[in-house]
């Protein structure tokens, strides 16, 4: 049953109950991936998926229901659901079936033909190959792998509103293991588009093989400059206290902070949903406003929390447009899109050059187990590399970083030039450049 003839019957079945305000979330998703152990597939799969959500308001409340399986039973059941569900609901959130925002971005993404299975497993055997013929200490437990996924979605409803965006993901990524001497060591490296595979062994293999042979550093206050892609591990750790809601729930440090610094002024956190570096660009949130950028940490005065229209309408502010859901079966809650520390002017290796003599933290380990998002305390297993005159001279492992986010903010003293983006997850991507801090604790040894 296609999109059309769904909502012929979510309509008409509405109207036969008299529900006025209603909203239909539809998506719809192919994807393929496989992975490599050793030489050989270990994994293979590939999927068509499709699924719809039905949103009503009845008296001030709002009720949903969701289903997969398209006939025309279950489709008239799944409203008769969510108006008894919106029926049973006790909290005391504004329910709104958005009427339209002035005016949606067009988006620069769109649907991509799915690669075959075989193109599929001949390039992730090809990747595999070529980690291990780049080092005779490639070992056992070497992973690759590659992925390719379009999704499709679709909201309308009762106010006329009619929205549709298609986002599209291919990448690859090397899982390289070497070892030496009864030590093993590991390192990942992951490329958006197919066209940087090619770059993913040697990279990886690299950054495993300067890892051997680490050594153990004595506690103390250190200068450090801290990875990109291990800050923004940090920042999606902790992203949690930019949401509204937990400000409004009391579960971020960041609450009645708006208009206030709170980073350093060389910090500008922003919230990007359609930018060339959003791998998933949406012109529009879960509840059908439009997506726009914004600076939620602007030279250190935090200028925004994150809101959908209930928090929002709570909080006495107007929405950002945060209100997503990644699939037809989630409800709305607050995320950012594509969330970044903008980058600064200085290169990594200016940044180890200026901080001289201190610690390149390049693994952050366990952070989500070792950080409390309310607090923002962290404590967390790391490893890196000693840098003296600026330059680095060997690997150090063993120790712990400890501190609180909220203070780290406030501590960067430079931020560098390339801001290093991670894998999206749903809507969500992270990304950060590398920062520089002193007089940071470290227990070593």
């Amino acid at each position: 049953m296609n999109f059309e003839r769904i909502k012929e019957i979510l309509r008409d079945e509405a109207e036969h109950r008299e529900i006025a305000q209603y909203e239909i979330f539809f998506t719809e998703s192919k994807s393929v991936s496989t992975e490599t152990l050793e030489n050989e597939i270990s994994s293979f799969a590939s999927g068509i998926g499709a699924g719809v959500n039905f949103r009503c308001v009845r008296d001030g409340h709002m009720g949903s229901a969701s289903t997969e399986l398209f006939e025309e039973n279950e489709l008239r059941g799944l409203v008769a659901r969510a108006y008894a569900n919106a029926g049973v609901i006790e909290n005391n959130d504004v329910a709104v079936i958005f009427g339209g925002s002035d005016k949606y971005a067009e988006c620069r993404s769109a649907s991509v033909e799915m690669p075959s299975a075989a193109s599929v497993r001949e390039l992730a055997l090809d990747i595999q190959k070529r980690t291990y013929d780049e080092s005779e200490l490639v070992s056992d437990g070497t992973q690759s792998g590659v992925f390719a996924q379009t999704e499709r979605y679709e909201l309308v409803n009762s106010n006329g509103l009619s929205l549709s965006n298609t986002v599209s993901l291919t990448g690859a990524f090397v899982q390289a293991v070497v070892s030496r001497d009864d030590e093993a060591q590991e390192a990942f490296e992951f490329s958006l588009g197919f066209d940087g595979s090619e770059k993913l062994s040697k990279k990886a293999v690299d950054n495993a093989i300067s890892k051997l042979g680490a050594s153990e550093i004595p506690s103390g206050k250190y200068e450090v400059v801290i990875d990109g892609r291990q800050m923004r591990a940090m920042l999606s750790a902790f992203s949690s206290a930019f949401s509204g809601k937990n400000a409004l729930l009391g579960l971020s440090l960041l609450a009645g902070k708006e208009g206030e610094r709170v980073a350093a002024e060389c910090v500008t956190l922003i919230d990007d949903p359609l930018g060339e570096n959003n791998p998933v660009p949406t012109p529009f949130d879960g509840e059908g406003v439009a997506t726009f950028e914004k600076n939620v940490i602007e030279r250190g005065v935090l200028k925004t929390l994150l809101y959908d229209i209930a928090t929002a309408h709570k909080a006495d502010k107007t929405t950002s447009a945060n209100g997503q859901r990644g699939s037809y079966s989630e409800q709305v809650h607050i995320e950012p899109f594509c969330f970044y520390i903008k980058g600064g002017k200085l290169t990594d290796e200016e940044l180890l050059s200026n901080m001289g003599n201190g610690i390149y933290v390049t693994e952050l380990k366990g952070l989500h187990a070792g950080a409390n998002s309310v607090t923002g305390d962290f404590s967390i297993e790391s490893a890196g590399y000693l840098v003296e005159d600026g330059r680095i001279t060997k690997a150090v492992k063993g120790f712990t970083v400890a501190g609180n986010f909220f203070s780290l903010l406030k501590d960067i003293k430079a931020v560098g030039s390339e801001v290093k983006f991670g894998l999206p997850s749903g809507f969500t991507t992270f990304g950060s450049p590398s920062v520089y801090l002193t007089d940071m604790s470290i227990a070593g040894q």
